[in-house]
């Protein structure tokens, strides 16, 4: 899901936070020049350090929790789209499947290159990761739990759930197609049926 907002309509730090959550989301962390950051922010070096000052690590923190924000706000709506869960889930990767599509194939999970190439090196972004993880299972749980199930499988539930998207739109991204977004919703919308309370 693509950063919203034009560059003259956000202040420095906004627009530092969305260009590098942007960026990271298309390349990851080490794919993003601070000096190509600061450029396509409209900013300065100076004005990156004085908003972060511990620099691009700091900044990466403060965009993967933008990503964290932004992805979880489509998996509301999503899942909002029908009281049934079920058919929610279903909903959410039909939301993700048009989402992605519309960005012609850019703009998927805005943490998920990050996550992968920060795994062991750098602590503090990838624990912003795994809370943006958690995050988004626990909007699914929430949903879930609502629904009457019972809270162990709501959270075991909820983690298949993201992942399955996850890995589901990844594999969109790469053949260019909804099918397998497509796919997945009508099987976890099955998978979630089967536990109706």
């Amino acid at each position: 899901m693509a950063a919203t907002g034009t560059t003259t309509e956000l202040g420095t730090r906004e627009r530092l936070v969305r260009t590098a959550s942007r960026l990271m989301q298309h390349g990851g962390y080490e794919n993003t020049p601070v000096k190509q950051l600061v450029r396509e922010a409209g900013a300065t070096l100076g004005s990156l350090y004085h908003f972060f000052p511990g620099g691009k690590q700091e900044l990466a923190v403060a965009a993967i929790h933008f990503g964290d924000e932004e992805f979880g706000a489509l998996l509301r709506a999503g899942l909002a789209a029908h009281p049934d869960p079920a058919e929610a889930v279903e909903a959410v990767a039909d939301l993700l499947a048009e989402t992605l599509e519309a960005s012609d194939w850019l703009d998927g999970c805005p943490v998920t290159a990050t996550a992968l190439e920060t795994v062991g090196r750098l602590p503090d972004l990838q624990a912003a990761c795994a809370r943006a993880f958690a995050n988004w299972q626990e909007l699914v749980a929430a949903k879930l739990l609502a629904s009457g199930c019972p809270e162990e499988e709501a959270r075991d539930l909820a983690i298949t759930v993201v992942n399955t998207l996850e890995g589901a739109e990844m594999t969109s991204q790469v053949t260019r197609s909804r099918t397998p977004l497509l796919v997945a919703g009508r099987h976890l919308a099955r998978l979630v049926a089967s536990y109706r309370p």
